[in-house]
């Protein structure tokens, strides 16, 4: 029993090392469990790893088994060379250290160069859509590839270091435990660069982000991954509006232009860019059309100031005037720009006077219908950034809450509430860099129910905090009060839970894109794992009811059968009753007509009586007979009365004589009993109608 033991041992590690080198698994435990899985069947368990390869790795090692049988295994150098010719690799160290080449090996597994070769002429394949910023990259590698891999090629196509690049959007993984810069830990999945693809379990298709958010200015060592990463950096720009004796801290990315950059500060400071005069830019910064990442700029921080160049006189002529700002403006070259697009109308243009008229406002006052609102916001927003933004929800704050909150656990999803401010400094920046962004507009459209807002104007923001102590509760109105106007825009992130709603995330307007897909992603995990569970207790509930429906169905179903029955009974009943009483009143009646038949009859004549006398006998159904004497001139009608009156009436019965048969009720009853010939006497049975 122990050589036994001993040997079967042996010949599950023969086939452990066989099944390594065929699939190149090298992790000895999950091994053991597909071989375990298989009971220990070499060829079930490598199909199972290799499905779409069934067919031919079974053909191979049925043949091949064959053919090792008949010759041995393979020699060394024919293994050697046919590894040198590219057909097969070089079997790991870690096959060979758990089995040497033996003659059993060759037995167990007697294919193991063949079956390599059948996996690595059809490895499977998987493709991978990786989006970052702005940018898409399509890549499609083995599954035996690593996740450092796919970095080592997205740090060709990006121009970003593996060293700064976080992959988000596993479908399983490990979870990363370092916490970011604010001392949270990131949320998604985050593998090793070791990491084989395989390991992962992942399906054909896969769709991954990169993030950024800790990426630094640290030299490249390339000039151009340099410019790129200096691209990619946010530029904090403190303008100092002399005039106004007020400093505003704006966040630049270094692809913005000193020209959008100036174009903002217009936004801000009703100075049209053409009469900005500005001090601190660099030397370098020759051309308003460089960015801010080759204009010689200080990073993280550089301080300008700017303020409004003297304008003309106002006591010249109005022609004098015109004349004057178009010789400007041509010696100004590109300085120039249409007024009516920034918001600045013709008066302040030619210097006639500072004008209070900006841009249109997103949301009007006092607006009575909250869908008008919104329909006016939508319509702003798209003029002012473009057609790509989110898609707004048209209608109230109760509405949208209920389309996000209210419905099935699985079509629910985030409310996000977004909060505007003309009057802020970041709201132009957020919009049109954070907003508008591809990645942003795609991930609210499948997640979120995205609600805007405009809370310039006093009496809007008034009504905004309303609307949220009504459905959010005080703390969310006291939240909203706090943040200044410079914070703004806010992007709050609302999940709807079974006693109140909850706010998960506040997001303030400085922030990135990274850090924007960071906190909408971190979101998203925790109301997945509550949605989860509030679909599990859907389930549940739907079962619960489902049962308690089908229990009152069938609990109805027989209260309906037995009011069926008993009013079945009870009909049964009644028209026993009924035809009871139809039956005695029948028999009533005849008994009645009967009587009046009785005593309407003639009195039968004595025997001795001079005149002719019929003396009839008739035999009835029973068997007995009715004796009776009438006068020979006696109309029939009277013999069928006498009959009728012994119960057995004309319409149910009819008279027979014996011999010759004949039927005397077919006679005409006024006929005679001398007519019909029953004189003297005569013998006649009464016989029912069919």
């Amino acid at each position: 029993m122990a050589s036994e033991s001993g040997d079967s041992n042996m010949d599950r590690e023969m086939i452990l090392a066989d099944f390594q080198a065929c699939t190149g698994i090298d992790n000895i435990a999950e091994a053991i469990t597909l071989l375990e899985l298989n009971n220990w069947d070499l060829v079930a368990a490598i199909n199972g790893v290799i499905p779409q390869e069934n067919g031919i790795l079974q053909s191979n090692f049925s043949n091949e088994a064959s053919q090792s049988s008949m010759y041995g295994p393979p020699s060394q150098s024919e293994a050697a060379d046919a590894a040198a010719g590219g057909s097969i690799p070089p079997p790991s160290s870690s096959s060979s250290s758990s089995s040497p080449p033996s003659s059993s090996t060759s037995a167990s597994c007697p294919s193991i160069s063949s079956s390599r070769r059948i996996v690595e002429r059809q490895p499977r394949m998987l493709n991978f859509r990786v989006e970052y910023r702005q940018r898409t990259v399509e890549l499609v590698l083995e599954e035996g590839s690593t996740v450092g891999e796919i970095k080592q090629i997205l740090e060709t196509e990006l121009g970003i270091p593996v060293s700064k690049m976080q992959l988000k959007g596993w479908k399983s993984g490990d979870v990363s435990d370092s916490p970011d810069r604010e001392g949270i830990p990131p949320r998604g999945f985050e593998h090793s660069c070791q990491t084989v693809l395989r390991s992962l379990h992942l399906p054909k298709n896969n769709s991954l982000y990169v993030l950024t958010p800790e990426i630094s200015a640290t030299a490249s060592t390339s000039k151009n991954s340099a410019l790129e990463e200096s691209l990619n950096q946010n530029f904090l720009l403190v303008i100092s509006h002399r005039e106004a004796q007020r400093d505003y801290s704006l966040n630049f990315p270094g692809s913005r232009t000193i020209q959008e950059v100036k174009r903002n500060v217009s936004d801000l400071t009703n100075i049209p860019v053409r009469h900005q005069q500005w001090e601190g830019w660099p030397a370098s910064a020759t051309d308003d059309s460089m960015t801010l990442a080759v204009s010689g700029i200080s990073y993280p921080c550089h301080h300008l100031s700017v303020c409004r160049r003297s304008s003309p006189a106002n006591s010249q002529e109005p022609t004098e005037e015109c004349a004057d700002v178009h010789m400007v403006s041509d010696s100004e070259g590109d300085d120039f720009e249409d007024p009516s697009e920034f918001g600045v109308d013709d008066s302040e243009m030619f210097g006639m006077g500072a004008s209070t008229c900006r841009k249109a406002p997103m949301m009007p006052e006092n607006s009575e219908n909250e869908a008008d609102a919104l329909l006016h916001f939508t319509a702003e927003f798209s003029s002012r950034y473009g057609e790509a933004h989110p898609m707004f929800f048209i209608g109230s704050l109760e509405a949208a809450s209920q389309e996000a909150f209210y419905g099935k656990a699985r079509d629910r999803k985030l409310l996000a509430i977004y909060l505007h401010n003309d009057d802020s400094v970041l709201s132009n920046v957020f919009c049109s860099q954070m907003m508008c962004a591809d990645s942003i507009v795609s991930y609210l459209s499948q997640n979120f129910i995205t609600w805007a807002w405009d809370v310039t104007k006093e009496a809007n923001k008034a009504r905004l905090l309303t609307m949220c102590t009504r459905h959010f509760g005080s703390v969310v109105t006291q939240t909203i009060r706090t943040y200044k106007t410079d914070q703004f825009p806010l992007l709050l992130i609302v999940m709807g839970k079974r006693t109140s709603n909850e706010v998960l995330n506040v997001i303030q307007g400085n922030t990135t894109v990274d850090e924007l897909m960071m906190r909408l992603m971190g979101a998203m995990e925790i109301f997945t794992a509550q949605q989860q569970e509030d679909i599990k207790d859907e389930d549940e509930r739907e079962a619960r009811e489902t049962v308690k429906r089908e229990q009152d169905e069938a609990y109805r179903l027989s209260l309906e059968a037995d009011r069926k029955k008993r009013e079945a009974q009870e009909r049964e009943e009644a028209e026993q009753v009924r035809q009871e009483q139809m039956r005695k009143e029948q028999e009533e009646e005849k008994e009645a007509i009967r009587l009046s038949l009785e005593q309407a009859l003639p009195p039968e004549p004595d025997e001795d009586s001079a005149e002719q006398i019929s003396k009839l006998r008739i035999r009835t159904p029973s068997g007995e007979f009715l004796e009776r004497r009438f006068q020979g001139s006696c109309k029939l009608q009277v013999l069928f009365d006498f009959v009728a009156s012994k119960g057995y009436p004309f319409e149910g019965f009819k008279l027979l004589t014996t011999f010759p048969r004949r039927n005397i009720t077919q006679l005409e009853p006024g006929s005679t009993l001398l007519e019909a010939k029953l004189f003297p006497q005569e013998t006649l049975f009464l016989e029912a109608k069919e």
